[in-house]
């Protein structure tokens, strides 16, 4: 499961740079959001558990990584982040290029950092190449 989820983190975040490319910074940056949101849950479902909502999500993140040192704090304030900017940007219609840019970089960090953790953990299901 956690290797799925991560094959879906990649795909969003391929997607959201084509949006860019194409200016289309709405979808940019729901798409940056849910590559985020593949690469939480890849590391959730290496320790076992799935979540019911996308804020236990960020929540079982903080538990499981952020206190324990394995991911900066950062790292959970941008995924926070970049959730209420997919909802401002799918429900308000408020968005940026700049944001989206921002957002994109932060979800590849993400993406990198869950890749290294879960070849570090041995998860079921998971490896490289």
């Amino acid at each position: 499961m956690a290797k799925k989820e991560l094959e879906n983190a990649e795909l969003d975040i391929d997607s959201a740079k084509e949006s860019l490319k194409k200016e289309n910074y709405k979808w940019a940056t729901i798409q940056t959001y849910y590559s985020m949101f593949h690469s939480a849950r890849a590391l959730l479902y290496s320790k076992g558990y799935r979540e019911k909502s996308h804020i236990c999500l960020i929540e079982a993140i903080r538990n499981f990584y952020i206190e324990k040192g394995e991911i900066g704090f950062w790292l959970i304030e941008t995924f926070q982040k970049a959730k209420t900017m997919r909802e401002e940007a799918d429900y308000y219609g408020e968005f940026t290029k700049e944001n989206a840019e921002d957002l994109i970089s932060k979800a590849q960090e993400f993406l990198v950092k869950a890749k290294a953790l879960l070849s570090q953990e041995k998860a079921p299901g998971f490896t490289l190449g």
